[in-house]
């Protein structure tokens, strides 16, 4: 797997104790997306095992599914120093990595945890706040799936209200997952190449000797 050698942010691959590419079910139907390994993920090489995972399996557990059958990934594969914000270029370096995944998986949900996963895979520099609990059809890559933005679980820890609203927004996810399967996007024509009809011509006579055409005229 190319991600697991990748050098393309060198201060993250200076860094990193691990690539934490994504676990879960490769066919799920409901995939999440967060924002970066922090400390735990980093030792342990897996997306979403400290808190902030623990509650996220509470979340799942209480629309009636389980982490095994989703797919759970981040937006970077490795962890940033001091688990500071994601810098743009180091987003648009690991980018391939997750339109690939969301290609191969095939999801019919995306949800977004908190304003970096929203922001990219929505192509909208809208904040969380206001667009979280409202599921949108996007196109990313060559699948078309509904992103469902929703808080970041870390966020939701300490803030009572912010856990409240992922509650309800979560208490909504059934019903997303639930609606008809999105068509697969155009693909784009074939190049086709145009053809030119010749008119086919007469063939003409070599001039003859001593004529202005001639390879002997002199004048």
């Amino acid at each position: 797997m190319a991600a697991r050698g990748c050098t393309r942010c060198a201060e993250l691959a200076a860094t990193r104790t691990s690539v934490v590419f994504g676990a879960g079910n490769a066919d799920a139907e409901l995939m999440f997306v967060g924002e970066a390994p922090g400390a735990n993920e980093d030792l342990q090489g897996l997306p979403f095992v400290g808190a902030a995972g623990k509650l996220l399996e509470q979340l799942l557990g209480e629309i009636g599914l389980s982490r095994s059958e989703v797919f759970i990934a981040n937006v970077l594969k490795c962890r940033p120093p001091g688990n500071r914000d994601p810098q743009s270029g180091e987003i648009d370096n690991c980018r391939p990595y997750l339109i690939r995944q969301i290609e191969l998986i095939e999801p019919r949900v995306i949800c977004t945890l908190g304003n970096f996963a929203t922001k990219l895979l929505r192509g909208d520099p809208a904040g969380i706040t206001r667009v979280h609990g409202a599921p949108e059809v996007r196109t990313i890559g060559e699948h078309t799936v509904r992103v469902y933005p929703l808080f970041h679980p870390a966020a939701a820890l300490y803030t009572p209200s912010t856990l409240e609203t992922l509650r309800e927004d979560f208490a909504r996810l059934p019903a997303v997952l639930a609606l008809p399967a999105l068509p697969a996007p155009p693909r784009p024509p074939a190049e086709t190449i145009p053809i030119v009809e010749v008119e086919p011509q007469t063939p003409q006579r070599p001039p003859a000797p001593g004529s202005d055409g001639g390879q002997l005229g002199l004048f």
